[in-house]
């Protein structure tokens, strides 16, 4: 049985740092692409990082510079580092892993950005 489960989610101050962290288990962790998505009240489902089984990353635009996507394949874990969080990066995060035509997604935890 695949599980995708994601944590950290918090509310912080505009400016803080967080960091999730996404776990999966019933897969063979290292050979697949791994990612953060977002998707905020009546807004589509967004990109926010990826990182490749070899360790090639790519981020949306509103995130570059602020988040670092990282993976630990000997924990079957990928993390998400947010600083400078901003009002705007309020939503539910939500983590991807994806080999060939298999994708799983976890439930989601929610980041909420405000004073």
């Amino acid at each position: 049985q695949v599980r995708v489960v994601e944590s950290g989610g918090a509310m912080v101050q505009p400016g803080g740092s967080l960091r999730l962290s996404c776990a999966a288990s019933g897969i063979s962790f290292r050979l697949y692409a791994m990612g953060w998505y977002r998707q905020a009240p009546g807004k589509q489902r967004e990109l926010v990082a990826t990182i490749t089984s070899g360790g090639s990353t790519n981020y949306g635009d509103s995130v570059k510079g602020r988040f670092t996507i990282s993976r630990d394949n000997a924990k079957n874990t990928v993390y998400l580092q947010m600083n400078s969080l901003k009002p705007e990066d309020t939503a539910v995060y939500y983590c991807n892993a994806r080999w060939g035509t298999a994708s799983y997604w976890g439930q989601g935890t929610q980041v909420t950005v405000s004073s």
